[in-house]
């Protein structure tokens, strides 16, 4: 068997999704470059080593490539997040945690983060766009459900505008985060802290007067 050959049979045994996984990688990888307008899939198929039907087969187009990008990369997030704050000791702890591994989680995407959180809504499909959102609204739940646990007399509405904050504020020091290598998760999660803590401490402080 020669070593074309070695390679082919190797492509051809690949799971399925294993290889799913591969592509997604390498698609993310340049995207990342070249941005999502710019990226050719002939491109993408020569980096896995496939053709381009068969990625094509695999994610029906090049916005149902992104797409699946985008959502691999929102679950991953919610589920290092929903982790992060199990066993915290206290709500001060269990933000902290989660907003360490937020920026912990970008780091591990830095090169894609910025694509991910500037996707040209004009140039993509709604299906890309709406995913972005999902990831959104994941992770204000996430907050809703964390802010929820330790302020449990607070309405509703103030919960979600508090996640609804909290999500804006981490989303646009993100932005800010990936172009800075010498800024380390924790020092990013300080910076949300002082801009947050304060008002949601003194929520927690009054409810807690309340009950007295």
């Amino acid at each position: 068997m020669t070593s074309a050959e070695t390679k082919t049979e190797r492509r051809r045994r690949m799971p399925r999704a294993d290889r799913e996984r591969q592509m997604m990688t390498i698609a993310e990888a340049v995207f990342s470059e070249r941005g999502y307008a710019a990226t050719s899939m002939d491109e993408i198929a020569d980096r896995v080593g496939v053709s381009k039907p068969m990625i094509y087969e695999y994610f029906g187009s090049k916005e149902g490539l992104l797409v699946a990008c985008i959502r691999q990369v929102r679950t991953e997030l919610r589920e290092r997040t929903a982790q992060s704050v199990i066993g915290a000791a206290s709500p001060e702890e269990a933000l902290r945690k989660g907003l360490e591994t937020f920026f912990r989680f970008t780091d591990d995407h830095r090169r894609s983060w910025e694509l991910l959180l500037r996707t040209e809504t004009a140039v993509v499909g709604a299906a890309a766009v709406a995913e972005i959102e999902t990831a959104r609204q994941e992770q204000i739940q996430l907050h809703i459900a964390l802010f929820s646990a330790y302020m449990p007399d607070t309405d509703q509405r103030s919960l979600e505008a508090a996640a609804e904050i909290l999500v804006g504020a981490c989303e646009r020091l993100s932005v800010w985060y990936v172009r800075h290598d010498d800024v380390t998760p924790e020092e990013a999660a300080e910076h949300i802290m002082r801009m947050t803590w304060f008002g949601l401490k003194g929520e927690l402080e009054q409810q807690h007067d309340h009950r007295q």
